[in-house]
């Protein structure tokens, strides 16, 4: 899936002003685009395909955010891309979002194949989580709080699932965050909370410490 970078010309597009990019303090792994986005392509194809539940739309939607990475933005400073490789990625989400959407009102007897969208989240979550000294009864309760908490990430509306993933798993700051989403700080907190609420709300009763 990895892209090799070539060599770009400085593009105007989606400019990321000075202070929108991660702190100058927070000095990040990769030091070249083929760096870059081999470190970020596994969790950008589990945010794709938990918003597309379906694999072969995910791994398009990466491919096609990569590409654009590297033809356009190739010349951006390194502390940009990443808020910016998740706006173009939440473009394509969005696209891919309305041509379903067309394709539904044209084809309404087909319905949507969601035979591989239960454990991509929940694997991908795990491998941040595993911890070697477990043992298989606490790996067992892990994992199950695990799958709760994907599931529960699923059900919630498109945005608010937005806000939460490129906040709390990405880590983006609330400004990289409306970057990435294409909207104020406002509705990043607001989308933010909500899911944080349902979240609570779904997950009442459960040790997730």
């Amino acid at each position: 899936m990895t892209v090799k970078p070539s060599p770009t010309s400085p593009s105007s597009e989606s400019s990321i002003s000075p202070d929108m990019s991660m702190p100058e303090s927070v000095a990040p792994a990769y030091k070249t685009m083929e760096e870059f986005l081999k470190a970020i392509e596994k969790r950008a194809f589990a945010m794709a395909r938990i918003s597309t539940s379906h694999h072969e739309d995910a791994l398009d939607i990466v491919q096609e955010t990569m590409f654009k990475m590297v033809e356009k933005y190739g010349s951006k400073p390194v502390l940009e891309w990443r808020p910016l490789f998740y706006r173009i990625l939440n473009n394509k989400i969005t696209d891919h979002y309305r041509r379903q959407a067309v394709r539904n009102n044209i084809f309404i007897w087909k319905s949507s194949d969601n035979d591989q969208s239960d454990d991509c989240f929940q694997s991908d979550i795990a491998s941040n989580v595993e911890r070697c000294s477990e043992e298989p009864d606490e790996i067992l309760m892990r994992q199950q709080r695990i799958d709760r908490l994907a599931k529960g990430v699923q059900k919630l509306a498109r945005r608010q699932r937005e806000a939460f993933l490129l906040r709390s798993w990405e880590c983006l700051s609330t400004r990289e965050t409306a970057y990435a989403m294409g909207c104020t700080e406002g509705s990043v907190k607001t989308h933010y909370s909500r899911a944080l609420e349902k979240l609570r709300e779904q997950l009442a009763g459960y040790d997730y410490d």
